[in-house]
């Protein structure tokens, strides 16, 4: 399943720093982390709130969401189509059954395609997700000179996405902005 969306539908941030024109800027989230992490938060997601946030006054060229579906989950495809209409790039894929009875859908070599795509369009690429898978595709995309924003909670951040990233923010520090 892949939804897409030209027309984010959320408002600016009503800080405005002095910004180039060209400094635009991709966010990709990771939404099973920002699922888990908005629960050990106890917080609910304004999702509007949450671009506005990241965005902070840049021109925002695309929002991509990554997630794992259940196709029986009807709450969640009416969740996901919202977002597809309010700013989002929804990518997905159907959960597998691990051996262990669990389900999980891998999203991050889909994130990672995505991120190589984007990035000569834009100067910030912002992650909201903590999975050191990802590292080595930002590390060769800040090596090219996209500048890299990580956001996650600390506890379920990898070191090494700290480590490369230019600005980190821990999710707990924006938890009042984001909170719906």
């Amino acid at each position: 399943m892949y939804f897409t969306n030209r027309t984010p539908s959320f408002q600016q941030a009503s800080f405005k720093p002095d910004i180039q024109s060209s400094d635009r800027i991709a966010i990709f989230i990771d939404g099973s982390n920002l699922f888990y992490a908005a629960s050990h938060l106890n917080i609910e997601v304004d999702y509007r709130r949450l671009l506005t946030t990241l965005v902070r006054g840049r021109r925002l060229l695309r929002a991509y969401f990554y997630t794992g579906v259940d196709p029986q989950n009807e709450k969640q495809r009416g969740f996901l189509l919202w977002l597809n209409r309010h700013g989002h790039r929804v990518v997905s894929k159907e959960l597998a059954q691990l051996p262990d009875g669990s389900r999980k859908a891998n999203m991050h070599v889909e994130m990672a395609v995505d991120m190589m795509r984007i990035a000569e369009y834009c100067s910030t690429l912002t992650l909201l997700g903590g999975d050191g898978n990802l590292a080595y595709a930002l590390q060769v995309l800040s090596q090219r000179g996209t500048s890299i924003e990580v956001v996650s909670l600390q506890s379920m951040t990898s070191d090494s996405l700290i480590d490369l990233a230019d600005s980190y923010t821990d999710l707990a520090d924006l938890r009042d902005a984001i909170r719906r």
